[in-house]
């Protein structure tokens, strides 16, 4: 009966989100708010089609988020969130303290509340939800513009605060409760540990993820490289995720704070690529069960009774953070329209809300009537957002003048590179260092081990993963790139990375190496922008000083080989224009021009020769020219 349940369950999830998400994004809501108005839907005060079992699930679901954060942790460079200190810290810091304060004031003069309860709602408030802005973000293409950047800034200061706000909380805990409960509190917050323990315990689990990330993951992750089976690294990507999201629990931090290091530490890891490409539709499916089960949480009959005083709340808190945030994106330098981005899009409550409420709650700083209450007004404010963002896209943006061309906005992370290599074995090394060499920032992409483990040892970056999967030419930053070059010696390969960069990203320039003469004439009938032979210009060098060292005449050498290559372009596009390759008459014709290439040479050589300083280099210039 338990396991038919579970597929019920699964089942409803799986089919809510299936309809509402399509119908809201045709709609123009975007798939948040499909994802919550289906939780609504299908929850216990209308088809009743999910009961109070949901809160399960939302604990379950909420790995989603700490699955988000790992992969926001892999974009992201140490030294990057050094060069945004100022908006994390500075931004982030006073968008969490101002609106702490703003909030627990009216808290404490209305309410009645003493100090400790206020200040618990307001910091409880303060926060916004990372899952619905990243997730919208992305979704409208906000994340690389101005107002993105400071709206990730911001959010993950918030994310930092969740650690001091739940000591916070432990402390007020044994501020309003009896003694009793505050020592049962204090105990669950500690783990039966002293503070001091507590703290070597946090310190060397840190150190570890840091340690492991830095000097180990390295070799396990090319050990499991190394036996090609996708499902094991994508096992292996998940274990890494919840052992984090684990230990962190155990010392009392917050999982999605020790996944997101772990992402960071891990962001300059050859195999980083990879690691997105598996865990993203993870991420996507549980975010969306969790925003279906924020819906679903939702207690209608409370709402009824105190829904005047849940109103005002609500009001009060979007009103005071739009205001908060406004101000700050003013004094940080945004522009008008950028900054109505940023305060729209961070107005609600956040997901850690529903754990610090409940945290409260078992600490007795909130009665169950009062941790209702705050629990709706923190799931309609998320559900409020795509609506708020709908209110600014519609109505407040087109009153400014100011052009909201995303192109044009500063970018996340400056690393977005024009060039994609996809395939670095010995063409694309080679490929490589001469476009590093002209000042193009390249992204290299190779599914071979120890390829990726030879060339790190040049200090090249070439990350791992299967080239013609899109989820991982995604995560590469194709949509951004301007060219995309095949280099892999596949040719089934090759053509199906061609195949797919033409459907999918028709603004990319395809820049391919052919096989041979038939996949050459294939790649033109594809009409990809360049291509070449993979041994062709070398086995000509070669032949030019084969001649050398035989005793030619090192012009005339020269000549033989532009008059090669001449004949040999002339020779691939009169093929073109008549013959395919499966055509018969396709290597009778190869034959005639072999024939044809070798007269004409043997010609060019019966020719009278000169002494070597009247055959000039003007005139060998002047040659290869008309050629």
């Amino acid at each position: 009966m338990h396991q038919e349940t579970l597929f019920f369950q699964a089942m409803i999830y799986l089919a809510a989100a299936v309809v509402s998400v399509p119908i809201a994004r045709k709609m123009g809501l975007g798939s948040v708010l499909g994802y919550l108005l289906a939780g609504i839907v299908i929850g216990p005060y209308l088809l009743k089609l999910v009961g109070q079992e949901g809160t399960d699930v939302m604990h379950f679901a909420e790995f989603g988020v700490v699955i988000m954060l790992f992969l926001i942790g892999l974009e992201l460079h140490p030294s990057m969130l050094w060069r945004m200190k100022r908006l994390i810290f500075g931004l982030g810091g006073l968008q969490v303290g101002s609106t702490a304060l703003l909030i627990a004031l009216p808290a404490g003069l209305f309410w009645k509340m003493n100090m400790a309860q206020a200040l618990t709602i307001g910091l409880i408030f303060a926060l916004s939800s990372t899952a619905i802005v990243l997730q919208t973000f992305s979704e409208r293409k906000l994340l690389s513009t101005k107002a993105g950047r400071y709206g990730f800034s911001t959010l993950l200061l918030q994310d930092l605060m969740v650690i001091p706000i739940l000591a916070v909380l432990a402390l007020f805990a044994n501020q309003v409760s009896t003694g009793e409960t505050a020592e049962k509190a204090t105990k669950v917050y500690l783990f039966g540990q002293a503070g001091w323990q507590r703290l070597l315990l946090i310190i060397g689990m840190v150190s570890g993820i840091i340690l492991s990330g830095r000097f180990w993951a390295h070799y396990v992750f090319r050990f499991i490289a190394e036996t090609r089976l996708r499902e094991i690294f994508t096992a292996s990507a998940l274990l890494l995720v919840i052992a984090i999201a684990l230990a962190m629990n155990y010392v009392g931090l917050s999982p999605a704070l020790g996944t997101f290091l772990a992402g960071v530490v891990l962001a300059n890891n050859e195999y980083r690529h990879e690691l997105e490409s598996n865990l993203e539709p993870f991420k996507g499916l549980l975010l969306g069960v969790f925003f279906i089960t924020v819906g679903a949480s939702i207690d209608f009959d409370l709402l009824v009774q105190h829904g005047f005083v849940i109103g005002v709340i609500l009001t009060s808190l979007i009103s005071i953070k739009l205001i908060v945030l406004f101000i700050l994106g003013r004094l940080f330098g945004l522009g008008t329209s950028q900054n109505m981005y940023f305060t729209f899009s961070l107005a609600q409550a956040g997901e850690f809300g529903f754990v610090l409420i409940s945290f409260a709650t078992k600490n007795a700083i909130f009665d169950t009537p009062t941790s209702g209450i705050l629990l709706i007004v923190v799931a309609l404010s998320m559900l409020l957002t795509p609506v708020l963002f709908i209110i600014n896209e519609k109505w407040i943006q087109p009153r400014y003048s100011e052009s909201p061309d995303l192109s044009t906005c500063e970018s996340v992370e400056s690393s977005d590179n024009p060039v994609i290599i996809a395939g670095f074995g010995r063409l694309g090394m080679v490929l490589g260092r001469f476009l590093i060499a002209n000042g193009v920032k390249v992204t290299m992409l190779d599914y071979n081990p120890h390829n990726i483990r030879y060339l790190k040892k040049f200090g090249y970056k070439v990350y791992y993963g299967d080239v013609t999967r899109p989820d991982l030419l995604e995560a590469a930053g194709i949509e951004n790139a301007k060219a995309l070059i095949i280099t892999m010696g596949d040719r089934d390969q090759i053509n199906k990375l061609v195949d797919l960069a033409q459907t999918q990203y028709p603004h990319l320039k395809l820049i391919v190496r052919a096989v041979d003469v038939a996949h050459s004439l294939e790649l033109r009938n594809k009409n990809v922008d360049a291509q070449r032979q993979e041994t062709f210009e070398s086995a000509i060098e070669l032949g030019v000083d084969s001649l050398n060292i035989l005793g030619f005449n090192p012009n005339r050498a020269r000549r033989s080989a532009y008059l090669f290559r001449s004949l040999e372009k002339q020779f691939m596009n009169d093929l073109e224009k008549h013959f395919t390759i499966d055509d018969p008459h396709f290597i009778m014709e190869q034959q005639k021009f072999s024939e044809l290439l070798e007269n004409k040479l043997l010609a060019r050589q019966r020719r009278p020769r000169v002494s070597t300083t009247e055959e000039s280099a003007s005139d060998l210039n002047a040659e290869e020219q008309s050629l």
